[in-house]
């Protein structure tokens, strides 16, 4: 991973009339991943994302492109820089080639290679077979490969993706993601945001969680999911009539909460945030004895790293703020 920054912003801000959309973001980039910038509706991520890409001035702070000034310099970062939004910026009255034609032509491509070039994206995309129907007859997955390969004509140095899978079926999903990791291969930097844990566990290298206005926690996924336990603790008990009673023993031999899950003969618990790895195994080798002193069976049993929704979960609640 290279340690050239393609994003650095220091306390950055904007206001708008009483509301502090982003309140003092600090971010660090480096050139050739995909960042995840992670967070519910509403927590700054896409006012962020707009002045990083000089759509909007900010109010306090800084912002460097590649080592270019957002405001000072917004002119050079914007011819290295481009930006898929949340809703398709492409003409649905023309064709899938017909799109990518206009914009290459207006990007400075002659005839021959707008149509070239058109025809190497929507083969590149799945999408040579749609290439003659207008867009608006393209399914919710097409509507966003068509967009994505519109920001891609001239290949930017660095590609802002925001929510790019918003509604999208799982297969579709999936082939978003698939592109995003073709783009990355050829070495654009992306930086994503979702209020999907999945997604940013899939494609990010480095996560930074945004929630009203601020980073609340940044770094590797293994590192979010090891500052809130070394481990999570899954229990299937083959007796649903002891499960109270598990939970009760379980918290005890953890010190930690307890949660039921749906499944009605099933215990989450997380092992404590100071523990390592081995120190989690142990704890939950204790904690299975305990039960079995109790003369409560279990039936399966398995101890893991924390999911992203279980992280997400704790950091805002550890704010205060309901996820």
């Amino acid at each position: 991973m290279s340690t050239e920054l393609a994003i650095e912003t220091t306390g950055l801000v904007k206001v708008f009339g009483d509301n502090r959309a982003v309140d003092g973001i600090d971010l660090a980039v480096p050139k050739g991943t995909v960042y995840g910038v992670l967070g519910p509706n509403g927590a700054g991520k896409t006012t962020a994302v707009r002045m990083l890409a000089t759509l909007l001035r900010p109010d306090g702070g800084s912002a460097r492109v590649f080592g270019k000034d957002v405001v000072k310099d917004a002119d050079a970062v914007r011819s290295r820089v481009s930006l898929t939004g949340q809703y398709a910026s492409v003409d649905e009255d023309l064709t899938g080639t017909e799109n990518l034609v206009l914009l290459a032509r207006l990007l400075g491509h002659s005839r021959p290679a707008a149509r070239n070039r058109a025809e190497q994206l929507l083969d590149g995309f799945g999408l040579s077979e749609a290439a003659g129907r207008q867009v608006k007859n393209y399914s919710g997955g097409m509507r966003r490969r068509i967009d994505i390969a519109a920001s891609i004509l001239n290949t930017p140095d660095l590609l802002f993706l925001d929510e790019p899978t918003t509604g999208l079926d799982p297969r579709s999903r999936n082939q978003v993601w698939d592109i995003v990791r073709a783009v990355v291969a050829h070495g654009t930097t992306v930086l994503l945001t979702t209020q999907y844990l999945d997604e940013a566990d899939q494609l990010a290298s480095r996560i930074a969680v945004i929630d009203q206005g601020k980073v609340i926690a940044e770094g590797t996924k293994g590192e979010l999911k090891a500052s809130v336990g070394a481990g999570t603790v899954h229990l299937r008990l083959r007796d649903a009539d002891q499960r109270a009673e598990a939970q009760k023993v379980l918290a005890i031999a953890l010190n930690a909460e307890v949660q039921l899950d749906a499944d009605p003969v099933a215990l989450t618990a997380r092992v404590d945030g100071q523990s390592t790895e081995q120190g989690a195994a142990e704890h939950a080798g204790r904690a299975l004895a305990e039960l079995a002193r109790c003369g409560i069976t279990v039936d399966n049993f398995s101890l893991g790293q924390p999911s992203l929704d279980e992280v997400f979960l704790a950091l805002t609640d550890k704010k205060g703020v309901a996820a």
